[in-house]
């Protein structure tokens, strides 16, 4: 039995997919880090959060998770609203920040593919290297795409469901609260089982693509610009 037609990603494009989700894990939980510490939250900083190594943010059960049912995690950032002067609107802006910066390595991978290839940087490389590349930039821009739809979710533990606590009234966000190990399991359903996949985060992964197809038309105007 070939068990590789089981796995999210070819077998060859399994270290990419690996190099990919290091950048992106690593960013995605620095930026977390980073407005936290700027918002008075020292925690992330004396856990050494605030920094774009790798090896600190990565969950390698989470990352083994990714490469063979794709879908998993890094090590969340821990963080004590309590410091903020507005704990609500800066824990906003402290979940956001993590979706956003996939979203918006997404779009500057993107950039960077279409201005390598406008400088012609590609030119006397072998067919080989151009493949790796491609799939490389490919990668970033849609891993990133899903990261930052995935994260947006309102279940615990992504950070939609932390928004989600902080826009609602505290008295609704506490009833929520006992609800959270059925909202867990909810969401591992809504992954594994495709009939219910398919009703219900299923459409909301495929959102990636509109955003893919407006990501391309707006680097079509900015490089047709330099035409």
């Amino acid at each position: 039995m070939d068990f590789s037609s089981f796995l999210p990603f070819p077998l060859e494009e399994m270290p990419f997919v690996f190099v990919v989700l290091l950048i992106s894990f690593a960013i995605h939980e620095f930026s977390h880090a980073f407005f936290a510490d700027r918002f008075g939250d020292p925690t992330p900083r004396s856990m050494g959060r605030l920094t774009l190594n790798p090896r600190v943010h990565i969950d390698w059960l989470g990352m083994i998770f990714f490469l063979i049912i794709g879908i998993g995690w890094a090590k969340p950032v821990l963080v004590n609203r309590a410091k903020f002067k507005s704990p609500r609107v800066m824990g906003i802006i402290v979940s956001l920040a993590g979706p956003l910066s996939n979203l918006v390595l997404a779009f500057l991978s993107l950039i960077i593919y279409y201005s390598l290839l406008q400088l012609h940087v590609f030119d006397g490389f072998s067919e080989g290297g151009i493949k790796a590349i491609k799939l490389f930039f490919n990668l970033m821009v849609i891993q990133n795409i899903f990261l930052f739809i995935l994260n947006l979710i309102p279940f615990p533990p992504l950070d939609g469901y932390r928004i989600l606590e902080d826009v609602l009234p505290r008295s609704m966000a506490m009833k929520l609260k006992a609800y959270e190990q059925w909202l867990f399991f909810a969401i591992l359903l809504m992954v594994f089982i495709p009939p219910i996949r398919s009703v219900t985060i299923g459409p909301v992964f495929a959102l990636q693509w509109p955003i893919l197809g407006a990501f391309n038309q707006a680097a079509g105007l900015i490089f047709g610009a330099f035409k």
